[in-house]
């Protein structure tokens, strides 16, 4: 029928191959970083012609006979042996094939500002896991709306501020900064790809952000309660749960060096330390040392800082 039932249906007829191709087109971008069709935006005659065509078409008609189950594709996906390869790539690889279109390793690409975040958060042990209810207003500048309306953020207390990023109160005309500065899509207009850059501003938001802050405070906290207590220990657990691998021992040196540094430092300015602390709403554990619980919060925060820590290898 010439209906919306009628639009939807024919949209997912098994004999309707776009549907299909598109949405499977999307779910290799986000897990290889580019599509099988480059131009996901674009499947017109102005878009670009698929780099494996039969792979597209498989997993199109793999989608349909699976009954449209998404989880199932995304597990097809990231089981198969061109996912699971190693993304570790030689300057000749990388000169003939810069993007990976040929899929001869693995994927590597920037998390999304989402995943940043969220990842943050998680590692520190801070990440409310709360699934669905109404969106929340985590930290933003003061004054974000002022330039539009006189209407005030109100920021939220408690748990709610670090609820995942996708609950995060989202206004189209002023989005939030730190989304923005790792390339979220603006929302005025629908973008299924965004390209991605690398800035200064990134690394500063990291650094000063205090969500980013606050989440490694809160990494220390977890570090100083391990039955650890040898500083190097320590520091490879820090590494180990922000970096899913033990660093290196030119690495640890660089940590080592770094904590001492700060140890240093705060015992000369103790209130410095203590300022440290009270960034961000949840309160430090008065029980840790401060001087300690500082030095080790400014590594984890060098530690979030890493290009690993964001990226997906």
């Amino acid at each position: 029928p010439q209906t919306r039932l009628g639009l939807a249906q024919w949209l997912i007829d098994p004999a309707h191959p776009l549907t299909a191709r598109v949405t499977m087109n999307r779910m290799w971008q986000h897990h290889f970083g580019l599509g099988l069709v480059k131009t996901s935006e674009n499947f017109g005659m102005q878009g670009e012609q698929p780099s494996h065509p039969a792979l597209l078409d498989w997993l199109a008609t793999e989608f349909i006979r699976r009954k449209w189950d998404v989880k199932a594709m995304h597990k097809l996906i990231v089981t198969s042996a061109t996912y699971r390869q190693n993304s570790v790539v030689t300057p000749e690889l990388l000169k003939r094939d810069p993007e990976n279109r040929l899929l001869a390793r693995g994927s590597r690409k920037r998390l999304n500002p989402y995943a940043i975040r969220d990842a943050a958060l998680f590692t520190s042990g801070l990440l409310n896991g709360q699934i669905g209810g109404p969106s929340v207003k985590p930290y933003m500048p003061p004054g974000i709306w002022k330039s539009i309306s006189n209407a005030a953020y109100k920021q939220d207390k408690g748990a709610r501020l670090y609820r995942r990023s996708m609950y995060t109160y989202w206004r189209r005309t002023i989005p939030p900064p730190t989304m923005m500065t790792f390339n979220a899509a603006e929302r005025e207009v629908c973008i299924v790809r965004k390209g991605l850059t690398t800035t200064p501003l990134q690394a500063l938001v990291l650094m000063n952000n205090k969500t980013f802050v606050e989440a490694a405070r809160f990494l220390a906290e977890r570090t100083l309660r391990q039955r650890i207590t040898e500083p190097h220990k320590r520091l490879e657990w820090a590494f180990r749960t922000v970096l899913s691998r033990n660093p290196t021992q030119d690495e640890l040196e660089v940590l080592v060096a770094d904590l001492n540094l700060y140890l240093k430092d705060f015992k000369k300015r103790p209130d410095a330390a203590k300022k440290l602390l009270t960034v961000g709403e949840k309160k430090a554990d008065a029980k840790l040392p401060a001087i300690e619980l500082a030095a080790y919060a400014l590594v984890a925060n060098t530690i979030f800082n890493l290009d690993e820590a964001i990226t997906q290898n």
